[in-house]
């Protein structure tokens, strides 16, 4: 084969052309050949051993543990759509916390081998080198992704030798576009140049592709999209476990509800086995549990998975490649006398209301230490902050365990409709045809500052180029405290403001989010995108003061506040686990007396814009006065002033 090769490139005009590896140039060797004399080869030179072993590499190198340096060989015709596979696989790992790095043949060509023409030898050489340097790049534990049109099998052969007798992975994948399609691009007009004469011994054109016999892979771009392309390549990697397969890669979440079959088993059962009662906060988070918004969760947190929780605001995945973002601790407590009683048992029954709600599996209990999480989680350990009180008042130990969850609860308070998991949400917009969702966490009336926040990030998804972004509009639903505004009512005021138009009911999904609010800032945040993560969400606005509230005791800071107002949305930005979603910046709406409406605060006309607080709404409405004209829809605002005024009569 490398004698047909030879013979074919001595025998055809050379002429420069900029295509990586697809064209030749005038020959610097006498008569265009390369002889023995023109190469150098290095003499007493010995391979240096690396302090550093692939194993530590892979520990500590990237999120993603493990060693999974390898090379990716994207061959096939110019305009075949390697270089876009290449960079979108890049990408694709990159955000995953693997490292990677695309060796394009055209970047090569004008940095690393720039010295090299296209002479037969020239070219083997540069194949050679790009050959080597991916060796390196894979013996780092970087995944180096390789984009040559590379059309002798020989070349092709000695990359993967070169990989072979370094005992490193090397993958060949065929992208196996046909000509026309490949001509029908031609980016860079090189089809037309050699149709034309212009450039002579062209790949495809006037010089043969030598087509992989046995490539790890036949790709196909015709037809399909450069997504759909790559994630061929994608399964492949994972079949190979350099990708640790992820929630963000699966179209269903593991659910913890049991099948229809095994209910009446599972029901007895539960019936046999020693029960514990749980509260309604329990059930909350069990629900959360039981439909994957706590993913890779399989149920209350176990020791291990609470300490890396309160010390690591994340957890290892199963197989430990990488750490998922999990800042709050989910876990049930027991009392010392229940723990005593079922300490050694292999299953417990959980009742809600005297009524079997789910199995706990190899129950593992543990000492509850209650300071200790209340101070990593919150920041203080307040007995006045509403949640602080309910986990003091809790039991002295914890118990985890898998959860078999028997049925879907519902809370039959005529919103369930509204209390869509996360898959439901995920099927939701693939029927919208959503390329974009963005999600908006709010446990508080929407005013029209709200919804100028999340019209302004529709316009700013639209101008990136996304066709059909949707709005995930989610009220929290689970535990709040006593002064705030009750769910049913909130969601009325929230239908109130889709009915009026003010936001668009087309590309909004409203929905209930079932966790139960801690009102532990930052901390809190985290697990509020994390959860819109499990749901498909890929953006997240987040505000000021997010999951905030103030001090128990207001003489402890100057602004009276338990969190710093800007704290929430930074910590965002740097989370652990968030890589897949981006947070949106959050632009500060105030009434704009000028105009009469919601606008984003200018500091420079700050005398023109009126900050309408909380506590000036709660009065407002109490009263019966109506605020400003244009800071709420009418409807809404009735709403909300009709119960605000139930209030006051009793």
């Amino acid at each position: 084969m490398f004698a047909k090769r030879s013979h074919l490139l001595n025998n055809i005009n050379l002429h420069n052309n900029n295509n990586n590896d697809n064209g030749n140039a005038k020959c610097h060797h006498d008569n265009g050949k390369c002889t023995d004399s023109c190469l150098q080869v290095a003499t007493n030179v010995t391979e240096q051993k690396h302090h550093v072993t692939r194993e530590i590499r892979g520990k500590n190198l990237g999120l993603c543990r493990g060693f999974r340096g390898c090379t990716v060989w994207l061959t096939g015709l110019s305009g075949a759509g390697k270089t876009s596979i290449a960079f979108e696989l890049e990408a694709y790992l990159v955000s995953r916390g693997i490292p990677a790095y695309g060796l394009d043949g055209d970047n090569i060509r004008t940095g690393l081998n720039k010295n090299l023409g296209f002479t037969p030898a020239d070219r083997e050489e540069n194949i050679r080198r790009v050959g080597e340097v991916a060796k390196l790049f894979a013996d780092s534990g970087v995944v180096a992704i390789c984009s040559f049109v590379s059309p002798f099998a020989d070349d092709r052969e000695m990359a993967r030798k070169i990989h072979k007798d370094a005992d490193l992975k090397f993958y060949e994948i065929f992208v196996d576009t046909p000509l026309n399609v490949c001509e029908s691009r031609d980016v860079k007009g090189l089809y037309k140049k050699a149709r034309e004469g212009v450039i002579k011994g062209f790949t495809g054109i006037t010089q043969e592709y030598e087509k992989p016999e046995k490539p790890e892979l036949i790709v196909n771009t015709d037809g399909f999209t450069i997504k759909e392309s790559t994630q061929k390549v994608i399964a492949l990697l994972e079949e190979e476990g350099i990708i640790p397969k992820t929630l963000r890669d699966v179209e269903k979440l593991p659910e913890l509800y049991v099948q229809d079959s095994v209910k009446e088993a599972i029901i007895n059962e539960a019936k046999s086995l020693p029960s514990v009662p749980i509260t309604q906060v329990e059930l909350q988070w069990l629900q959360v549990l039981a439909e994957g918004w706590a993913y890779p969760l399989k149920g209350f947190m176990r020791e291990d998975e609470y300490l890396q929780t309160l010390h690591f605001n994340s957890i290892l995945t199963e197989e430990g490649a990488f750490r998922e973002n999990q800042s709050v601790p989910i876990v049930l407590s027991v009392s010392t006398e229940n723990k005593e009683k079922l300490d050694g048992v292999s299953a417990i029954t959980l009742n809600y209301e005297g009524k079997p709600v789910a199995i706990l599996r190899k129950p593992e209990f543990f000492y509850h230490r209650k300071e200790e999480r209340l101070s990593r989680q919150f920041g203080t350990s307040h007995p006045n902050q509403p949640y602080i009180k309910m986990v003091m008042e809790s039991g002295d130990w914890l118990v985890g365990g898998d959860l078999d969850v028997i049925e879907r609860i519902r809370w039959n308070d005529g919103l369930d409709q509204y209390r869509l998991t996360p898959n439901e949400l995920r099927e939701k917009f693939t029927e919208m045809k959503a390329d974009a969702v963005f999600a908006f966490q709010l446990r508080n009336p929407i005013h029209n500052g709200h919804a100028l926040l999340m019209q302004d990030t529709k316009r700013q998804l639209l101008e990136r180029g996304f066709k059909k972004p949707v709005l995930l509009l989610h009220p929290l639903g689970g535990w709040t405290k006593d002064d705030d505004v009750p769910l049913p009512v909130r969601m009325a005021q929230h239908q109130a403001v889709l009915d009026s138009g003010v936001l668009s009911r087309d590309d909004t999904v409203l929905a209930i989010f079932p966790s139960p609010m801690m009102y532990a800032g930052p901390t809190e945040v985290q697990w509020h995108a994390k959860a819109r993560m499990n749901a498909g969400a890929n953006f997240y606005i987040v505000g000021r003061d997010p999951a905030g509230m103030p001090h128990p005791d207001k003489e402890m800071y100057p602004d009276g506040n338990l969190y710093d107002a800007t704290h929430g949305a930074r910590v965002l930005k740097m989370a652990q686990g968030l890589d897949s979603m981006e947070i949106l910046p959050f632009r500060v709406a105030a009434y704009d007396k000028s105009v009469s409406r919601m606008a984003f605060f200018e500091p420079k006309r700050k005398e023109e814009f009126e900050f309408i607080s909380g506590t000036k709404m709660r009065t407002l409405a109490k009263t019966g006065a109506n605020p400003p004209d244009g800071f709420m829809e009418p409807k809404a605002w009735k709403i909300l002033a009709e119960y605000y005024q139930s209030l006051s009569k009793q």
